[in-house]
This record gives structure tokens, sequence and C-alpha cells, in this order.
């Protein structure tokens, strides 16, 4: 499973040290104008080196594109396009050989396809998340024009949590830090926080928020199809994310129906909700309100303290990580939420015009 989407589909191939990151987009509209200085810095904004709070690897990321676009727009054919990975320093991972670094996919691809890619991860290293950002840029491009904006941003690291109203902030605001918070404050201390962890050898987790805003009502399917489902597949496939949801979420267990209900009412003759406890999301389907969801990663498992493992030959060992790592991955997953959640829409937008046109 190398593709994502159904109408919007990407699929995507490379290895974190390989030559190459690249995909290939199928189902881009055609007619649609294609910002390469957009999509280079949607790129950019997930690319390693840029703060103390990511991993120091230095690459360009430059996308190359190689068809699907004719003068400045798509024609409507395949979009492929490469990134080469120029920092490559395999080296780097020959202690690993023959080790299964702890809480990574190291042991898991090795049980199901017998082949130890050693080389920072491989296919399994979220390098690869590139090809997803593409996807997500050429998508936001369409949605753009739909008048559809997806923007995520991080709303906890370890133990500090960002509380408010996301309606209250300027969210474009989280981009002038380097944990990518909108509240100035809470990006201090999980800047201070992600420092102390880094100085201890360690790592710490968190959460990001995501908010598509602008999106019709009526995409996702009443059953096996339903958009909060396919949003959480996406999320759920991203390197790191252990848990996720939309809405009120886990909350709406320990709420009573009269609380957790969305009442209804015309205004200016436009249905809308006076809450919004569904997260923009009722029976499966987009109701028109904004819809807003959590996904919470584990702390990297990469960490320079020393824990038990084994090795390929069934033998206890010790092992401490060397190298260059995130001590928190959240700051740089968010574009990468932003490009799922951007796929899964556009996808869902599309399905839902040839469920009409049938």
């Amino acid at each position: 499973m190398n593709s994502f989407g159904r109408l919007f589909r990407l699929t995507s191939f490379g290895e974190s040290h390989g030559e190459v990151i690249g995909g290939v987009v199928d189902g881009m509209p055609a007619g649609i104008d294609i910002d390469m200085a957009f999509v280079q810095h949607e790129l950019d904004r997930r690319r390693p080196g840029q703060s103390a709070v990511t991993s120091q690897r230095k690459e360009a990321d430059r996308v190359e594109l190689l068809s699907g676009v004719f003068e400045g727009k798509s024609t409507g054919c395949p979009i492929a396009f490469v990134v080469r990975n120029e920092n490559q320093r395999p080296e780097d991972y020959e202690h690993l050989k023959d080790v299964f670094r702890p809480s990574h996919a190291d042991y898991t691809y090795y049980y199901k396809y017998g082949v130890r890619d050693y080389r920072g991860g491989g296919r399994a290293s979220a390098r690869v998340t590139i090809a997803r950002l593409m996807g997500g840029a050429l998508a936001k491009l369409v949605l753009r024009q739909l008048g559809v904006k997806v923007v995520a941003f991080t709303s906890q690291i370890g133990d500090v949590v960002f509380d408010g109203d996301y309606r209250q902030y300027d969210l474009s605001c989280a981009e002038e830090n380097p944990v990518r918070c909108p509240d100035p404050l809470k990006a201090e201390q999980m800047e201070r926080l992600i420092a102390t962890v880094r100085a201890d050898g360690d790592s710490v987790g968190g959460t990001v928020t995501c908010v598509v805003s602008g999106c019709p009502p009526g995409l996702g399917e009443p059953e096996f199809g339903k958009l909060h489902a396919a949003l959480g597949a996406a999320m759920l496939s991203i390197n790191a994310v252990k848990g996720f949801e939309y809405g009120t979420g886990f909350a709406s267990a320990a709420m009573r129906g009269s609380e957790s209900n969305d009442p209804i009412a015309v205004e200016n003759g436009v249905v809308h909700m006076l809450s919004n406890h569904s997260g923009g999301i009722q029976g499966g389907i987009s109701n028109g309100e904004d819809i807003y969801m959590r996904i919470a990663f584990k702390a990297a498992p990469t960490i320079q303290m020393a824990q038990r493992t084994v090795d390929r030959f069934c033998n206890n060992v010790e092992f401490s990580a060397v190298g260059r790592h995130d001590p928190c991955v959240v700051p740089r997953a968010v574009p990468i939420v932003e490009a799922m959640a951007a796929m899964t829409i556009l996808d869902g937008y599309l399905l839902d015009k040839v469920a009409k046109f049938c």
C-alpha cells in the first residue's frame, strides 16, 4: 500500500538514504495554476535543520516536476516528481545493521520482509513524508480555488498545553516560532522543554491540532466511507501518530446529550450549527462548519540513553542512538498533518461531485 486516495491519488517511493524521494499524483484536475513557489514553501516547512528543535540533517529538498504540468498549469495527466537526497550518510547507521531499535519499525519490517534496510529507517523513515507534502501542496492549490483552507499548529508538547480557543488566534502566527504554536508564551515554554529534553538525551511527544475551514457540506459517505474515518486513517498513517480525535472527541464520553448536541439555526438564509462539538462532521458527512481534529504523536523512539533490545541473531544487547535526530517530531509534523487533511478533503470533494453526476 504505497498509494493514498481514490480519485485524488498519491503513490510514493524512496527511502531515507536512497537516491531520491518521489511520487506520482494522479487525479489532479486540469487547468490549476501550479504555484511552484508555494509548493516549494510547503516542502521547506518540513525540511530538517531549520532550528535547534529539529534534526540537524541538511537537505535542500528541492522538488523537480517530471510530468503533468505545461505552461504553469496542470494538464490533468499524472504529475510525477522527485526530491533528491543530497546529504546521504548511510555510514552513520552502520552500527544498526544487526540491531533492532526499540519502538522503531526495524523489527516489524524485518519480520515481514526479511530485509534489513538500516539506513535511517529506510522506507519507514519520516523523510518519506516529503511525497505526502507534495501531494498536499497540490491539493491545497485546488482547495484554494474552492475557498477551503487547511491550517494546523502545535497544541501540546509534553505537559505544556495550548488550551485556548483556536478561533481567537491568528493561526498563521504559528509559523513565526520554531515549535509552530500560535500562543507566543506557550511556544516559549514548549521550546524550553524540548531543549531540556534534548540535553538529557531524551525525546518528548505532543499533539497537533488541524482546522479545515470553508469545507462545503455533503462530503463523506454515511456508512463505510465516513469522512472522519477517512481523516482518521490519513492521520494514523503518519509516522509516530498514536491517536486521533475530532470535535469534542474523547471528552464526549463524559458529556450528556444536552451538552454535546449542536443546535441548528438559520441566519441570513444560511443553515449553521450554534456550537460545533461535532467537529464539522455528522453522520460521517461534513456539515459546513469547521472540521477540527487533534493528532497525538509519541516521543521519538531514537534517544541517546541506553536501552535494552535484541539483534538479528536473537542476542540480548544494549543500544544507544547516535547521529542526527529530532528530540521532538511534532513541529515538523504540522505541515504533514495539513497535507494529509488537504488530500483527504479534496478526494472527498471529487467523490461527491462524481456521486452527484451519476
